[in-house]
């Protein structure tokens, strides 16, 4: 097996492990939030909207965040702010009377 292959079979089991961790911890999470950088999951997020002239600019805070990240040692983050002039999407996914309390 060369280095190369040995490299891709590591990239595709750290790839299969967060998937799992993914759906392990979805049903945890009020919030999904999809940039054009990354996919988080959270409990509580704000978004900004400051029109531009040339472009939109979003303020994105989110706290109790679960990020899709299969490089970092720890995927939980207390809190994650984001600025960006990309598309945002923020999906509820639970019902109102599910989200947990502000």
């Amino acid at each position: 097996m060369s280095h190369t292959e040995e490299l891709e079979e590591y990239d595709a089991e750290l790839e299969l492990r967060l998937k799992r961790e993914y759906a392990d911890v979805y049903p945890l999470f009020a919030y999904c939030v999809l940039t054009q950088e990354a996919t988080y999951l959270c409990n509580r997020v704000q978004r900004e909207f400051t029109p531009q002239p040339s472009y939109p600019f979003f303020h994105i805070v989110m706290e109790d965040v679960w990020v899709w990240d299969k490089n970092r040692p720890s995927r939980i983050i207390p809190r994650v702010e984001i600025d960006t002039t990309q598309d945002v999407t923020i999906e509820i996914l639970k019902a109102g009377d599910e989200l947990p309390a502000a």
